[in-house]
């Protein structure tokens, strides 16, 4: 059986274009493992955009996210702490997990 995720639609171009090849998680929504193939809906309206195949999944604490995780969401360190916060406000450990199209 598949597994399901939502990204907010504004990844959605991200995504498909493979610039956005990572996504951060709290533990309740990472239970994924390396080979996982994964339906891939948008949050907002539940709407099916593609498939990705789950590389791996890594904890993070928040505290330990670097340029590289900005570069990896396609934007920048300020910008990925923020949405991080809003998301997961007060949240500290994190689940890093990578993807490609599949």
């Amino acid at each position: 059986m598949m597994k399901d995720i939502t990204f907010y639609g504004r990844f959605e171009a991200d995504i498909l274009a493979g610039r956005k090849t990572i996504t951060l998680r709290e533990a309740s929504d990472a239970d994924f493992e390396a080979g996982d193939r994964v339906h891939v809906s948008r949050y907002e309206d539940n709407v099916f955009f593609c498939n990705i195949e789950i590389i791996d999944v890594t904890p993070v604490q928040f505290d330990e996210l670097n340029d590289a995780h900005a570069v990896q969401e396609n934007m920048t360190l300020p910008e990925l702490k923020q949405v991080i916060s809003e998301i997961y406000p007060g949240l500290k450990s994190l689940f890093m997990i990578e993807f490609r199209l599949a």
